[in-house]
């Protein structure tokens, strides 16, 4: 994931800052508690794509 994308990145639902878990390949927004995927190297900032986090991350 470029620095440069995920500068200008938000999350759809509150507009907070999102975090990259290069493992996971995800965006994760802290304030929801949500991450959203990133697949073949592009962002899904879809709510309907996105999975609850567990507390754990």
């Amino acid at each position: 994931m470029e620095a440069n994308l995920l500068n200008v990145l938000v999350c759809p639902v509150c507009k907070s800052k999102l975090n990259y878990k290069k493992g996971d390949e995800e965006l994760i927004c802290k304030s929801d508690k949500i991450a959203f995927p990133i697949r073949d190297g592009i962002p899904i900032m879809l709510e309907s794509e996105a999975r609850a986090l567990d507390g754990t991350n």
